[in-house]
């Protein structure tokens, strides 16, 4: 079976994915770092230089491959990935497969992302807390309907990394 992690970024895809591959004994992949091993370019350089169209296509491309062929795997997703394309079907009719929702408010996302949102092409450019807030705010409206398809959906508010790792153990099991 494989694990696909959904949320916004700063929701603890990465993090949780990392762990939970290691306590069930699974392989962890990162869909960015499949497509930066893949495309030879980092997200952001594809961003800047090829335009989020491109990303989104490839970033399908990609998908449906890693969906396609790997077992006992953790994939964490990009925050936008379900919610474009047709990646959110992929990823429902994906067989063996149970996809995860890691759910974070705004405020612990905002709390999370600012001191990191260099490193995140679609938050690079905001100037302060109460901007990232709003910008959070209107994708989450937007991404919710997509992220809400999810088989399981899990909160990480307030929680450590573990404390989520078990809930997420308890609705998988």
């Amino acid at each position: 079976m494989n694990v696909i992690l959904i949320g916004y970024m700063g929701s603890g895809k990465s993090s949780v994915g990392r762990k939970l591959a290691h306590v069930l004994g699974y392989k962890y992949l990162d869909l960015d770092d499949y497509i930066e091993k893949k495309e030879g370019k980092t997200i952001s350089d594809i961003f800047k230089n090829k335009g989020e169209i491109y990303f989104r296509k490839i970033e399908t491309k990609y998908l449906s491959e890693v969906i396609s062929n790997t077992n006992e795997t953790i994939i964490a997703l990009g925050g936008g990935t379900p919610c474009y394309g047709r990646n959110m079907e992929l990823i429902k009719n994906a067989k063996n497969a149970t996809s995860i929702y890691l759910k974070a408010s705004i405020a612990s996302l905002a709390d999370r992302l600012f001191l990191e949102r260099n490193k995140r092409p679609l938050i690079s450019h905001i100037e302060n807390k109460e901007v990232l807030k709003d910008f959070i705010a209107k994708h989450l409206f937007e991404r919710s309907a997509f992220y809400n398809q999810s088989d399981i959906t899990t909160n990480t508010d307030q929680k450590t990394i573990d404390e989520v790792i078990e809930s997420v153990l308890l609705n998988l099991y």
